[in-house]
């Protein structure tokens, strides 16, 4: 499995290290996304930065719904590039790929390594607090696909995010 991963927090007053680090993950802004392979090295970086940042095990649905909404090319043109760069038919195939690691998304010339998402329908939990403490900072596991589908935009959120949603406001 990858790992979605998602900058919840700014590096302002933040040691170079961990600047760094971001800058390695692609994570530049807040609500950047991306998507890295499930490797000790990358486990490595994820906890420098955890308390700035979320992650977990990204589905094929989420990769899908991350390819089609949040590129810069049009559906059609994103799956006419998949076919002719890649060994996939389509997004689907591709979004399995990547998600089973078996190729990266930096391997395909001419797709977004970074994705630009919109802040999360509701807004996060605290962002002072790791999740399992009822925060939203650190690994959250397959927690992470109802969080993208929030930010991805009401129209592309299942019902799994709405109930994700609302379990964080009746926590809160």
């Amino acid at each position: 499995m990858a790992y979605a991963v998602v900058r919840l927090k700014s590096s302002r007053d933040k040691k170079p290290k961990m600047k760094d680090t971001l800058k390695m993950l692609r994570l530049n802004s807040v609500n950047h996304c991306t998507v890295i392979p499930k490797r000790p090295a990358y486990k490595g970086m994820l906890n420098k930065v955890k308390d700035m940042v979320t992650w977990g095990e990204i589905d094929i649905d989420t990769m899908v719904d991350l390819l089609k909404n949040k590129s810069e090319m049009e559906e059609s043109e994103l799956e006419k590039k998949i076919s002719e760069k890649t060994s996939y038919d389509d997004l689907e195939q591709l979004a399995d790929a990547v998600t089973s690691d078996e190729i990266t998304v930096d391997e395909i010339d001419g797709l977004d390594r970074v994705f630009r998402l919109d802040p999360p329908f509701g807004g996060y939990r605290s962002t002072k607090k790791p999740y399992n403490m009822g925060g939203a900072l650190g690994y959250r596991g397959s927690e992470i696909n109802p969080l993208i589908q929030n930010m991805l935009g009401p129209e592309n959120t299942h019902e799994e995010a709405d109930k994700h949603g609302k379990k964080e406001k009746e926590e809160e």
